[in-house]
């Protein structure tokens, strides 16, 4: 029997008070199955520029390949149209002031450019050149009548994995229990890691808190990520073991790009001034890069990149990741490394353990204690940085402040090589 293959991509199906685009996906794809034989060969949730000015939460969007019988092909299509008005018609029910859901769903037969993808995870896209872009392959589209989700959707579907991708499960409530306090197991939340070791991001340590659960009325219940598919579902199964929790109605385990750093790329440059630190203890700083001057940002709830960038000073070469800010250019600093330190004026010679004084301009050093003489010249030396928590150097945010596209420290550390080279 003849089959087909699809790719399906779908973003932008809620807003900032309801929905989620990872249960939609699921609908549909539940939706179809209802109808016809399909195989889902893989779930992708593909996180986007976090600058987007039409983002939502984490700004992620949703694929699928999947793959049919030739002879369905027609009534996959009429479902698939059938399915999407009936979201134009849910998500119609919830206006917006500010920014409305603008859902499109792709469903293409070939795979999109991988420089798709790339151009949506790393900077702003124009919807028209996108449209254009992807009128051009074999692509059945659904949207709403100002086209947006086009660019998230054929995003997800031209995202590459890798062999250092990710894994998700995300699993959802009851719509009785939307809006409502999650009930889970905080003991259990806090004993992820160690008792499933291949999980990770389960809980920020520094403040004590989960990071699993989402804190807004969206439909997800939490989501566990892993290095693999089997490991986030036995950590789900273990977290639902207890009937006296929120039971999830369903779940789904997503290949995700998540932690790959995809959205920045690592630079290095000269400290060129002192820092500047502004109210809500935001701090500046300018280094010379790449032949031109940068602003360094680094905000308070960055903790130790906050605490580094104020400490730096003029000379000092320093290396980042960041991303640039599409309102004035500037750095938003993701992790931070001082790699080299001009000398500092430390100290004048110590003499009986303590500095020894000047007897007058132009004198001779003289020590108060022994009387013992010394010509006159400063001890100076480099700083070394042994109170920040970080590996080699590197300092990051707390996890609860990083954002899903950030690589942690601890599972790849940048390399001075690829910096600087």
């Amino acid at each position: 029997m003849s089959k087909l293959t699809y790719y399906i991509g779908l973003d932008d199906t809620d807003h900032i008070e309801m929905g989620c685009t990872t249960i939609q996906i699921n609908n549909f794809l539940n939706f179809i199955k209802k109808n016809i034989n399909i195989n889902v060969k893989e779930l992708r949730l593909v996180r986007l520029w976090p600058f987007a000015n039409r983002r939502t939460r984490g700004n992620a969007a949703l694929s699928s390949i999947i793959v049919i019988s030739k002879s369905d092909n027609e009534l996959f299509l009429r479902l698939s149209k059938n399915w999407f008005n009936d979201l134009l018609f849910e998500v119609s029910q919830y206006p917006s002031a500010d920014i409305s859901a603008s859902p499109a769903l792709i469903i293409s037969q070939s795979k999109l450019p991988v420089d798709i993808y790339y151009d949506t995870v790393t900077g702003h896209v124009d919807r028209d050149k996108r449209i254009n872009e992807i009128e051009k392959f074999d692509c059945t589209i659904f949207s709403s009548d100002d086209k947006f989700g086009l660019i998230g959707a054929s995003a997800a579907i031209a995202w590459t994995p890798n062999d250092n991708s990710t894994w998700e499960l995300i699993s959802w409530r009851d719509d009785s229990m939307i809006g409502k306090t999650r009930i889970l197991d905080v003991s259990k939340i806090n004993n992820l890691d160690s008792i499933h070791p291949n999980t990770f991001m389960n809980r920020d340590p520094t403040k004590n808190k989960g990071l699993i659960a989402p804190r807004t009325p969206c439909p997800v219940l939490y989501g566990i990520r892993g290095i693999s598919p089997i490991d986030v579902e036995k950590a789900h199964i273990w977290l639902q073991s207890d009937q006296r929790y929120e039971q999830c109605i369903d779940f789904k385990i997503f290949k995700t790009n998540q932690l790959s750093d995809d959205h920045v790329t690592p630079s290095w440059g000269s400290v060129i001034s002192r820092s500047t630190t502004v109210q809500g203890a935001h701090s500046f700083i300018s280094v010379y890069s790449d032949k031109k001057n940068l602003t360094l940002v680094a905000f308070q709830e960055g903790g130790p990149v906050n605490t580094l960038l104020r400490y730096l000073m003029p000379g000092d070469i320093v290396c980042w990741t960041g991303l640039c800010s599409p309102m004035d250019n500037s750095i938003h600093l993701e992790k931070l490394l001082l790699f080299d330190s001009v000398p500092r004026i430390s100290h004048r010679p110590i003499c009986c353990s303590k500095s020894m004084k000047s007897t007058g301009n132009n004198q001779i050093l003289k020590c108060v204690k022994c009387g013992n003489k010394s010509d006159k010249y400063w001890i100076s030396q480099k700083r070394i940085i042994l109170d920040f928590k970080n590996i080699n150097g590197w300092t990051e945010p707390s996890p609860s402040n990083r954002r899903h596209l950030s690589m942690p420290l601890d599972f790849e550390i940048p390399t001075l090589d690829n910096l600087i080279s």
